[in-house]
């Protein structure tokens, strides 16, 4: 961030780096950002007064000079809306500036019904029209299991869905009067991950996901990348085996059309370890057995770990990340990933003195929809995290929200 100019970004680079890393004292502000002093005294002093931020009760830690007071980001200083989209169900959350989740909603759902997307015009309403005193409403961040034009026109094509051309961004801002961006819900996390997880303290990692399907965000320089036409991480249709199993995009071989849940079942079922009628949950129950069952179906997860860690070995080589996240559903069965997934990365990886650490994330329905929430968060905190530019920064932070949807 060094060499930052210009009054709107200074702002914003300030936000950023308190949401990302705690309290700071102005020196470390200037420190870290390449600012002058002056101009960090300038901008705090502009940010303190509409509320965006405070000054806390607590001083740096000592360096052997004098210590500054700590500088910290208002929580109620404004909220956003998370939404998970998954063909089933979605899950809501009411999320603050600073990332606290003040409320969260699961609800059945059709994502082929006809009157789908009302369906979650009205499962929003609520939060939009809370009763008290609330944070102003900054917008409305949705994750989808699709590609996205872009967040800010948000039309989505999600085969998982069943959903071609959906204008799901237009629709639900002018069904509900408020600022609303649309992203690839693994992006989505990638977003909350850089603000508000992992991600912190780290410029360049992947996010992976296992479960229902398989995906995948890269950080790069502190954003997300989202590619030319917002396609890009879309990891689980990596070409893996010729003729092999028909996946949901129409290819064939498709690296989530092996390893996803529904994949994983099949096999199970072609070797008679679990019924015809059986779940992901009964699999994970069958592998944590101490029978034959269990043996093979620790076989089938750890040729699924070697299959993904081929993957991520190309990974690695091409984008050279400082960490992998894993999320998902299957990081339940971990355990019984992990040893595949080590022996395909020492076998295949680079040879770098250097590897990236795995690290494994519990699984939660709130943690997507928290990613969601942070696209809007972060369109005013970071300028950029999730492919929303400084230009398309949700108004209303330290003020009245303006009810303007994005361009």
């Amino acid at each position: 961030m060094n060499g930052l100019v210009g009054e709107d970004l200074t702002s914003t680079a300030v936000l950023a780096l308190l949401g990302r890393t705690g309290p700071m004292s102005r020196a470390a502000l200037a420190r870290e950002l390449g600012m002058s002093p002056a101009t960090v005294t300038q901008v705090t002093r502009r940010l303190l007064a509409q509320g965006v931020i405070e000054e806390l009760d607590k001083l740096e830690p000592s360096r052997g000079g004098r210590r500054g007071r700590l500088l910290g980001l208002v929580g109620n200083a404004g909220r956003a809306l998370g939404v998970k989209v998954a063909a089933d169900h979605v899950v809501m959350v009411d999320m603050r500036l600073d990332g606290r989740v003040t409320d969260a909603v699961s609800a059945p759902f059709d994502a082929t019904a006809l009157e789908a997307v009302p369906a979650i015009v009205e499962l929003l309403r609520p939060f939009t029209q809370p009763a008290g005193e609330v944070p102003p409403l900054l917008g409305i961040g949705v994750g989808v299991p699709g590609t996205v034009d872009r967040p800010g026109s948000g039309i989505v094509d999600a085969a998982m869905l069943n959903w071609q051309k959906v204008p799901l961004g237009s629709m639900l801002g002018a069904a509900l009067g408020l600022p609303v961006l649309v992203e690839n819900d693994v992006n989505a996390l990638g977003s909350g991950e850089r603000l508000y997880g992992r991600g912190r303290s780290l410029n360049d990692f992947l996010v992976v996901t296992i479960g229902r399907g398989v995906g995948l965000a890269v950080v790069a320089g502190g954003h997300v990348y989202r590619g030319a036409h917002g396609g890009a991480g879309e990891f689980g249709h990596v070409p893996v085996m010729p003729d092999g199993p028909l996946c949901t995009c129409g290819n064939r071989g498709c690296l989530e059309a092996l390893i996803k849940d529904d994949a994983l079942l099949r096999t199970a079922r072609s070797a008679g370890v679990i019924a015809e009628n059986a779940t992901p949950a009964d699999l994970a129950d069958v592998v944590n057995g101490a029978d034959d069952r269990a043996e093979q179906a620790r076989g089938i997860l750890h040729e699924a770990g070697e299959i993904l860690g081929r993957q991520l070995a190309g990974l690695t080589t091409l984008l050279d990340p400082e960490e992998i996240v894993v999320m998902g559903e299957g990081t339940r069965s971990w355990a019984w990933w992990e040893p595949g997934v080590q022996a395909a990365l020492e076998r295949h990886g680079p040879r770098r003195a250097r590897k990236p650490a795995i690290t494994v994330e519990p699984y939660t329905d709130t943690i997507w929809a928290q990613g969601a929430a942070a696209l809007v968060l972060a369109a005013r905190l970071d300028g950029g995290v999730g492919g929303v530019r400084a230009h398309r920064t949700v108004q209303g932070v330290g003020g009245e929200a303006t009810g303007r949807r994005l361009p």
